[in-house]
């Protein structure tokens, strides 16, 4: 039992590392290359440790933590869809298959741990899963300000949009981080 255990977790972390392989729209602050999925989850929980007194209300920062390492890695199945690329209406399916099939490597406790973690950040109602996602949108804001437009450039996204895509999930998990995001956009779109 044990050895079995073990290998199944084993199995799971072969299988995620195929996340540093999905390549996501936004560019490396030095715009070097753009980032991979993996090195976004890395530095989302490296966001979480460092804005967690940010956060609209009390969290636990480790749940916030795992979130954000476990919220992308259904990317290794579904492939990561940009906020301003074209939508695509089965993404949810593709997503809850994936975290099904990836999660299911794992012997049965972890698997339902770590998919209930990640059903719960994507449902965004829970306090904790309100500030991981706001720093899922936070973090490719300050990216994008920070290369002078990076994908909003790229993608023809406005003033309007961003607001709109990004204002609402920040302000509800982190509404000081928006107030700040808000004047970085301005300043950018030169509102």
């Amino acid at each position: 039992m044990h050895i079995d255990d073990l290998s199944r977790r084993l199995d799971f972390l072969r299988e995620i590392d195929r996340l540093k392989c999905v390549v996501r729209q936004s560019p490396l602050l030095d715009r070097s290359r753009k980032e991979n999925s993996a090195e976004h989850s890395w530095h989302l929980a490296m966001y979480a440790l460092v804005l967690a007194d940010y956060a609209a209300a009390t969290i636990d920062i480790t749940r916030v933590m795992k979130m954000l390492l476990l919220h992308d890695i259904v990317e290794v199945d579904a492939g990561d869809i940009p906020i301003h690329g074209a939508s695509n209406e089965h993404q949810a399916e593709l997503e809850t298959r994936a975290a099904e099939r990836i999660f299911g490597l794992l012997p049965d406790d972890a698997n339902q741990v770590f998919g209930e973690l990640w059903r719960e950040f994507e449902d965004g109602q829970s306090e904790d899963a309100q500030f991981a996602k706001a720093l899922d949108r936070f973090q490719p804001l300050l990216v994008n300000v920070f290369t002078q437009g990076g994908t909003w450039s790229e993608s023809c996204v406005s003033y309007e949009q961003v607001l709109e895509r990004y204002g609402p999930t920040i302000q509800r998990g982190a509404p000081a981080l928006w107030e700040l995001a808000r004047r970085w956009v301005a300043t950018h779109f030169d509102t």
